[in-house]
């Protein structure tokens, strides 16, 4: 096995890493896979009488933040925020735009720019879902204590940086 040690000149140098560390490595990140896939699949059925998926629940509970909620955000900011591209971000922005649940609007700041805030609407399915959302948070960690969430909490913010440093 190899580990990745830096990149240089745009390729990456590696260097040789125990079987055991890699297999770890391997559970580990399979094991994320198949949460982020239980996430969406459950997640999207948890509000499944919204018609909402779990992308287009970021979205909103991005947009709802107190100290976004009036003003809104770019959509550069929520790129960054959430972590998302531009075109899969749009097609999502597209969708709940289209249900009237959230509106662009000009920058007043930069009339070029446009900011992304939640409708009446949006904030009325948004203040909406927080049961259904509950349900799911408190199904989904019910065999975790409150420590294991915020040490589970950590850890993954630790492995999010390495993510992104990677």
């Amino acid at each position: 096995m190899m580990r990745l040690i830096g990149c240089e000149r745009g390729r990456w140098m590696s260097e040789p890493t125990d079987q055991a560390t890699f297999e770890r490595a391997n559970r580990l990140f399979f094991r994320l896979y198949q949460c982020a896939n239980l996430l969406h699949k459950n997640g999207t059925r948890a509000l499944d009488a919204f018609g909402t998926t779990t992308q287009q629940w970021a979205v909103i509970g991005a947009l709802a933040r107190p100290q976004v909620r009036a003003e809104g955000m770019t959509v550069k900011d929520l790129m960054a925020y959430l972590m998302v591209s531009r075109q899969n971000l749009s097609a999502v922005l597209d969708r709940l735009e289209t249900r009237d649940w959230l509106e662009r609007v000009r920058d007043v700041a930069d009339g070029r720019s446009r900011r992304v805030r939640l409708t009446e609407s949006g904030i009325a399915n948004w203040t909406a879902m927080q049961a259904p959302i509950a349900a799911f948070y408190a199904a989904s960690l019910n065999h975790l204590t409150g420590a294991d969430q915020s040490e589970f909490a950590t850890l993954l913010e630790r492995l999010r940086k390495g993510l992104d440093a990677a």
